[in-house]
């Protein structure tokens, strides 16, 4: 059936807004030509966004020109303002931002793991509302956040996961009444990880590739033909829990120590660095193995940068034309931690055939191409089916990102929704959603 005239109008409104979203300011004879509409249509959606205070006039265009300059419209980005946290086992990092997804602030705290719930939950909180006000921000329209663990796919909520801290789920609730007025989302962090890789990273030409989170812990996110794939329970990627061949044992419903996590996580990636021979930056703690939610990969930060500190060290020591001392035991090292990544990739390529997988988290990003090509190279002797293996570039910083740009679609979904009567969209590819 032909769409109604008020149908049609929102679906305009929608695609002019991606549009300028997606561009940047436009002019009205930009808009005509993106979006084949005609220049009446055009002018009538002009009108009814800057009524509505979604656009507004921020500059002109055509200065070179002969005649008067065309008015430059853009999204007026103070409309919303997000938040976006990336939660890890001992602490919180926050930013807010614009609806266009510029930082306004941002800010971290230390959370140890003696603080009790309540106070944890307070000190995440407070710091939430502190960066608003530091941001000049009165009230936050949507606010995401990356966690460790299970996200139940029939209520989008964190589910209760015995390895990770009480305050975690907590927040979420916490936030929830702290903020009524406000969109709270949350995410697991690896799949936030995937998509920040995919608009911003180095999967941005893929719309099927599993990221390999490597961190504190392992996990990964599948994405297929644009879309998230989460599973009966939420549980696609608990690759922690995958068992491998070269563990002390088999992992255990509550315990993944004896999975693919014993050989990727931070703890086996030192532990195989001082079997090589190679020294060992102090990390602070925070090497010991987790149990259930292991996807819950990003984890522990400082044992994250242990394992990422000695993987950079023996790739600059190793890489072509080093005449570093020692590069033959950074070589080796690299060799034997590329076969144990290996491992998990394989499996994964077996099942899904994905064609391509990207090695995130701090370790994967230190990395880098060096180590991605020796991953690749032992895959390939493992498995008949072509695969790309890259390094993601976005590191530990991924979760956050990935964060902040759900917050900004799920806010401009809101704010551009069709009125009446209501219209099914696209998902944006790559989106991660909870419902």
């Amino acid at each position: 059936m032909p769409a109604s005239p008020s149908t049609a109008r929102a679906i305009n409104d929608r695609l002019a807004l991606r549009l300028l979203q997606q561009e940047g300011p436009l002019t009205a004879g930009q808009l005509k030509q993106l979006t084949g509409l005609s220049r009446p249509t055009v002018a009538d959606l002009v009108e009814r966004l800057t009524a509505a205070g979604l656009i507004d006039v921020v500059g002109e265009w055509g200065e070179q020109r002969r005649g008067p300059n065309a008015k430059l419209y853009g999204i007026v980005a103070d409309q919303a303002h997000l938040a976006a946290l990336d939660v890890r086992t001992e602490g919180v990092s926050v930013v807010v931002a614009d609806l266009l997804g510029r930082v306004l602030a941002e800010a971290s705290v230390p959370i140890g793991g003696e603080t009790g719930t309540g106070p944890a939950v307070e000190q995440a909180v407070a710091l939430v509302e502190r960066t608003a006000k530091e941001a000049g921000v009165a009230g936050l329209h949507t606010v995401a956040i990356g966690a460790p663990g299970l996200i139940d796919p029939a209520t989008g909520e964190l589910r209760d996961s015995g390895g990770l801290p009480a305050w975690h789920r907590r927040l979420v609730l916490a936030l929830q009444e702290r903020l009524p007025e406000t969109g709270v989302h949350v995410e697991n962090e690896t799949n936030l990880a995937a998509l920040a890789e995919q608009r911003d990273g180095v999967a941005r030409d893929r719309d099927t590739f599993v990221l390999l989170w490597l961190g504190h812990g392992t996990g990964a996110a599948v994405v297929l033909d644009g879309v998230l794939r989460r599973g009966a329970s939420g549980g696609t990627g608990e690759i922690g829990f995958l068992p491998v061949p070269g563990t002390a044992g088999l992992p255990s419903a509550v315990d993944c120590a004896g999975g693919f996590h014993a050989l990727a996580g931070s703890a086996g990636i030192v532990r195989l660095a001082q079997e090589c021979g190679l020294a060992v930056a102090e990390s602070g703690g925070g090497d010991g193995d987790f149990g259930e939610g292991g996807r819950g990969g990003a984890g522990l930060v400082r044992g994250a940068v242990g394992a990422a500190d000695v993987v950079r060290r023996a790739v600059a020591a190793a890489g072509p034309g080093s005449e570093v001392a020692g590069a033959g035991e950074e070589s080796r090292f690299l060799d034997v931690l590329a076969d144990r990544l290996a491992v998990g990739v394989a499996s994964v390529v077996a099942v899904l055939d994905p064609g391509c997988v990207v090695l995130g988290g701090e370790v994967g990003q230190a990395g880098g191409t060096e180590l991605a090509a020796r991953v690749e190279r032992s895959v390939r002797r493992m498995s008949p089916l072509a695969t790309e293996v890259r390094a993601g570039v976005l590191g530990g910083e991924a979760v956050l990102r990935g964060a902040l740009l759900t917050a900004r679609d799920r806010a401009q979904d809101a704010l551009f929704a069709p009125r009446q009567p209501a219209v099914q969209q696209s998902p944006v590819r790559g989106l991660p959603r909870a419902d």
